[in-house]
């Protein structure tokens, strides 16, 4: 099998649609065995049989480290090993500051921040096993352009996004030289997140009035990312963080 990730195992949560989906598609593309892990189940399953045999569907909470244990296990022993790790899964909450509930910031954080961390912690030693003596398993860690500044009514995605950006960089010390752990930071992209909190049209018309290139970023934009950093193209990126933004970040915008 020919690809830049062929031969590689790679377990991606929030798989069963939008930046996740997108991710999965492209890496079945690229020769990659997909392991797509989500709560949606129905829509999971279909993705997965739609990948053939490439892909396979489980069942995983994110906030449950058993789960996680589960999920791992489950792919060494199916799959033989496990390369790449992509930590999508997340939810997207607004509301003003002082109105936020605790009950309702906890609830972004257990998602976005505290399943990532059980991820990382969980699949660390399947991916130094895989990597062997060389950097070649890789961590990619969903964050946002939220992790690195700051928006109005965001306070508890912000909050989680910017901790994913810090335990990135804490993992990529701990797990090198074997395994590389990196950040992505989307900018505003079309995914069915946006339209569940119903700003999706909103969103598309401000982010293709204010940004660089002037168009709202789509999950195949922030997949091909994904490939290059799952690949051993990106043999020394690690501790970084990758912004994809559509020149979003590239001022102040007073």
């Amino acid at each position: 099998m020919t690809g830049r990730l062929a031969g590689k195992v790679a377990l991606i949560t929030g798989g069963s649609r939008g930046q996740g989906e997108a991710a999965a598609r492209r890496f079945v593309e690229e020769g990659a065995q997909v392991v797509l892990a989500d709560i949606l189940d129905d829509e999971g399953k279909r993705l997965a049989d739609s990948l053939g045999d490439a892909a396979r569907y489980i069942h995983l909470d994110v906030t449950d480290e058993a789960a996680w244990v589960d999920a791992v296990a489950e792919t060494e022993r199916d799959l033989g090993k496990l390369d790449v790790l992509v930590n999508n899964a997340g939810i997207l909450r607004f509301g003003a500051l002082v109105d936020l509930s605790v009950d309702a910031l906890r609830q972004v954080l257990d998602i976005n921040l505290i399943g990532t961390f059980l991820g990382m912690k969980t699949a660390a030693k399947a991916l130094t096993r895989a990597a062997g003596d060389a950097a070649t398993s890789s961590i990619i860690n969903v964050s946002s352009v939220e992790g690195i500044r700051g928006s109005a009514y965001l306070t508890a995605y912000t909050a989680s996004k910017f901790g994913v950006t810090g335990i990135t960089k804490v993992a990529a010390m701990e797990l090198g030289p074997r395994v590389r752990v990196n950040s992505i930071h989307p900018g505003g992209v079309a995914t069915p997140m946006l339209e569940e909190q119903g700003v999706a049209e909103a969103s598309a018309a401000h982010i293709s009035k204010k940004v660089a290139l002037k168009r709202q970023g789509t999950a195949e934009d922030i997949a091909h990312l994904t490939v290059f950093l799952a690949s051993d193209e990106s043999s020394y990126c690690t501790g970084a963080e990758f912004v994809i933004d559509g020149g979003a970040t590239a001022h102040a915008g007073f």
